[in-house]
Order: structure tokens, then C-alpha cells, then sequence
């Protein structure tokens, strides 16, 4: 079982889970924990923040330094910058709808196509080369978060949205598309307060117009980090001050005994 940090959880085709983790990935396979990495690097010096498998079966491990591993279940391959990769420090894995893989990097945008990577950084329309997270939407648009603010890619051009006061974000660290089609994201809107955080709300239905219409849900301290919509709709955000759920009335911080229910 991994003690270490764990920055990121996903779930395999076959129900196992799938574990990035400061000591290596591990697959959960209901029972007991194996070590996937463990034949490439140490416990001792790997940090891993990402892990996916991509719709052939095969892995794929982000690192915090040593770029990104790809394991075919016989096999490792890794990449780095002198492969292509925009960086060493790679966060975020994502697979498209056309099977491309993408990389969240600390040196922007990775496309790796099966063959070859191309890198998007901001020569190219990207807001900050700081690369949190990274969404398709139903339309297969792309969604960015980066360190200055939400983006969407075309396939062409970068868009990037602003908040209720037209003003860019900063630190944007989640981005999800609920149900409907809404677009959320978390992040600081003042770059020189560093309490201003929000959870904003881009509404579906003029999200690709010039000024797409956005709600501010809750404004912060404290930081607001991961985003999640559950089942029934309802909205989940971490936060540095615990978790907290809206449910489209109400929100809710589970601190109370009354949220705590």
C-alpha cells in the first residue's frame, strides 16, 4: 500500500484502481497493491502525479521531473524533453475522443499523436505555459486551466475566458463540464490577493459567444482546488479549508454538525 502523497487516482478498464503517488503507481486489484513502477525507478526518487490508460489497454505515468513513462503491460518507453515533451514536469495525462494523448506540462500544452509530440505554449494562444489541467467537452472542444486562467482549443485558436468583472484568473487548478453542459472551474482572480478565489459557473448556452455568461457560486478564502459533480448533480469542490458540496440552492462544508449529517 503507498504511504506517500498521493496526487492523483483513476479507474482501470477491468475495475482496478489506479493510484500516481510520490513512492511510484500502484494498481488496487481488490486484495492487495502492486507496484507498476517499481522496476524503472526507486520508491526513494519517483514522484508520479498522473496516471491513464488509454483506450488500447496500454499505461501512461506523469512525473513531477523525469517526464512521462508509457507501459504497453511487457514494456517501458519514456519520454522527455529530448524526445519532444514541452517539459520535464508533467501533471496531468488526458486522452481525446480521436485517441491523441495530451500532457500537462510546466512548459505548456503536450500532443502526442502516436508518433511524435507537438508542444502548444503561449506563441500559440495559451494564456500561461503553467498547465494545471486539461477537459473535452461534448462539442470536443479542449479545456485548459492554466496559472492565468480557463481556456478552450478549437483544434485552431485558444479562447480564454475571463469572470464576472471581466477579469482574467489566476491559478486556475480544476476545470469539469457537468450534465448540462455548464463549464466549472476554481481558481484566484486577483493576482495580488491572494484570498480572492471563486468557483465560477460558465453557462452552456453562450459559453462560446464573445462575453459567455458566469456565475461566481462562492467566493474564497480559502483556496478552491478539485471539482467533481456527482450523481445527482450536485457540485463537489475541495478546498484548504475541507470539502464542500452545492447543490444548487445551498452549500454545503461539512464542518458543522448540521453539514455533517
Amino acid at each position: 500500500m503507498p504511504m506517500g502523497m498521493v496526487r492523483n487516482v483513476k479507474l482501470a478498464r477491468n475495475g482496478d484502481i489506479l493510484i500516481a503517488s510520490f513512492l511510484g503507481v500502484f494498481r488496487y486489484h481488490g486484495t492487495s497493491f502492486t507496484n507498476l513502477t517499481g522496476k524503472i525507478i526507486s520508491p526513494r526518487f519517483s514522484s508520479f502525479w498522473d496516471v491513464l490508460e488509454d483506450r488500447k489497454g496500454n499505461l501512461w505515468f506523469a512525473s513531477l521531473n523525469s517526464g512521462v513513462y508509457y507501459y504497453n503491460g511487457k514494456s517501458f518507453q519514456h519520454f522527455t524533453t529530448k524526445d519532444g515533451l514541452a517539459s520535464n514536469f508533467v501533471g496531468f495525462i488526458h486522452e481525446d475522443k480521436a485517441g491523441t494523448i495530451w500532457f500537462s506540462t510546466g512548459g505548456g500544452l503536450s500532443r502526442y499523436d502516436g508518433k511524435s509530440f507537438r508542444n502548444f505554449t503561449t506563441k500559440d494562444g495559451l494564456p500561461n505555459n503553467g498547465v494545471r489541467a486539461i477537459m473535452e467537452d461534448k462539442t470536443g472542444k479542449l479545456w485548459i486551466a492554466t496559472g492565468d486562467g480557463p481556456c478552450f482549443y478549437d483544434g485552431k485558436t485558444f479562447t480564454v475566458l475571463k469572470n464576472k468583472d471581466g477579469k482574467g484568473f489566476k491559478n486556475v487548478w480544476s476545470i469539469i463540464e457537468d450534465k448540462k453542459g455548464n463549464i466549472w472551474t476554481t481558481g484566484s482572480v486577483n493576482p495580488n490577493n491572494v484570498g480572492a478565489w471563486a468557483l465560477s459557473r460558465y453557462d452552456h448556452k453562450s459559453l462560446y459567444n464573445k462575453k459567455p455568461t458566469v456565475t461566481e457560486i462562492m467566493s474564497g478564502p480559502p483556496a478552491f482546488l478539485g471539482l467533481l459533480e456527482a450523481n445527482d448533480g450536485s457540485i463537489w469542490f475541495g478546498s484548504a479549508g475541507g470539502v464542500y458540496r452545492y447543490n444548487g440552492k445551498t452549500i454545503t462544508d461539512f464542518k458543522s454538525k448540521e453539514g455533517q449529517k
